[in-house]
């Protein structure tokens, strides 16, 4: 018999935006979840992919250090019981810092079977569906398990967040159902 989950325990969400762009709309929504998290569940916002080296599979061989912000990284990642992850499309596609970034992890396992949301949001009518398709396909090359309800795109997202950069009342709904999603997921493990 497996146990219930436990609605008490209180749950860490790591999340991370595909740009490095300081007034990017995918990092005013990741910055806007910590205010919109239900009490138990905390959010972290990691700010330093553009810290991260270049992958590079021979700087990840067993016995030898890492580089130091790839260990932090990883360290982050092991840490969080949930993982959301907001990106534009850049040519049809996900940032390549974030590509990099989630290279680094192939050999950690830090996203094997970790609950993890993918959104992504764009300017135009499309919401950055291409970026998405190739974020949920790298999710799953990763193990990681992309909950569908915390995973969606936002078109037009410029219209959707206010001159402080916070999404309007639809969108702020949607990023709390996904993180409640995120949260049930976890608690679920």
């Amino acid at each position: 018999m497996t146990a219930a989950p436990d609605a008490a325990r209180p749950v860490r969400v790591l999340a991370l935006s595909g740009s490095v762009r300081p007034d990017s709309s995918n990092t005013a929504l990741v910055q806007a979840l910590g205010p919109l998290a239900s009490p138990g569940v905390s959010v972290e916002v990691y700010g330093s992919l553009a810290g991260l080296p270049h992958f590079d599979p021979g700087l990840d061989r067993e016995g030898d250090p890492l580089p130091a912000a790839v260990a932090s990284f990883r360290a982050r990642l092991r840490d969080a019981d949930a993982v959301v992850i907001s990106t534009p499309e850049y040519a049809y596609g996900m940032p390549g810092v974030l590509k990099n970034a989630l290279d680094w992890t192939v050999s950690s396992g830090a996203f094997a079977g970790k609950p993890t949301g993918a959104i992504s949001a764009s300017p135009n009518h499309l919401g950055g569906e291409r970026a998405h398709a190739s974020l949920v396909l790298t999710l799953t090359a990763l193990a990681a398990r992309v909950v569908e309800d915390a995973s969606f795109t936002v078109p037009f997202v410029r219209t959707k967040l206010n001159a402080e950069g916070a999404p309007e009342t639809n969108l702020a709904a949607a990023l709390r159902a996904a993180l409640d999603a995120l949260a049930r997921a976890a608690r679920e493990c």
